[in-house]
């Protein structure tokens, strides 16, 4: 197996172990909405750093990027997103300016995914929306989490409609089962708070039936049972 490819197996590695962690939290309808809207974007965020840092500091240009990029990352860790996108401290640069400067690179490309979701955080939906819409996602796993961003973010505008699309287009975008099977609960979730009991069974059978060793299917039956017994 080539270096660069190890490399990637470590890292999606290290994303599905934060994306299956942070799946054991309850439903965003059960919990606080704005804390879990994103959840999932954010911690997996961390394993994409290391991943970039892993294969591209080759690239001088790349190098300088993820070096300035570091500090803004320690800062969204800890919940600190302001400070995350214009001055994480120690004369290193926020998201914002990585994106200014080295808008190019891949660092810059995946500031643009940390920023929106530091919007997110923040409540500024709108600016989390731009940013995260700009992120140029590519690969198994990273245009399912953006679609699962932007879900969120319209979830939050109360634009529920596109929130569902673009939850539908997450659990279709990876054949990953821990995160196709996380949005595709959020679709049944959203379905039912619609009232649309139906679609939100379709939604959890199917989690049942395809995803059935992944954490969204450990509970999924009592929702299953719920959405029934209401129709």
């Amino acid at each position: 197996m080539s270096t660069r490819k190890s490399n990637q197996k470590k890292g999606d590695e290290t994303l599905l172990n934060l994306v299956e962690v942070s799946s054991q939290a309850q439903s965003f309808l059960e919990k606080n909405r704005t804390l879990v809207f994103g959840l999932v974007g954010g911690l997996v965020v961390v394993a994409l750093g290391i991943f970039l840092y892993k294969n591209f500091v080759s690239d001088p240009r790349q190098r300088d990027a993820v070096e300035q990029m570091f500090q803004a990352q320690v800062q969204f860790e800890k919940d600190s997103f302001k400070l995350a996108l214009t001055n994480p401290g120690g004369g290193y640069s926020g998201f914002l300016d990585v994106i200014d400067n080295y808008g190019g690179s891949k660092a810059g490309n995946l500031s643009k995914y940390y920023a929106g979701l530091c919007y997110l955080q923040l409540g500024q939906f709108d600016a989390a929306i731009s940013y995260l819409e700009d992120f140029n996602a590519a690969g198994e796993i990273t245009p399912a989490m953006k679609s699962g961003a932007l879900g969120d973010a319209y979830g939050e505008k109360g634009d529920l409609t596109k929130a569902m699309s673009l939850y539908q287009d997450a659990a279709k975008e990876t054949d990953n089962e821990v995160i196709a099977s996380y949005y595709l609960k959020k679709v049944g979730m959203l379905h039912e708070k619609n009232g649309n009991l139906a679609e939100a069974k379709a939604a959890y059978e199917s989690i049942k039936k395809d995803y059935p060793d992944s954490p969204a299917a450990a509970d999924v039956e009592k929702y299953i049972i719920r959405v029934s017994g209401g129709q």
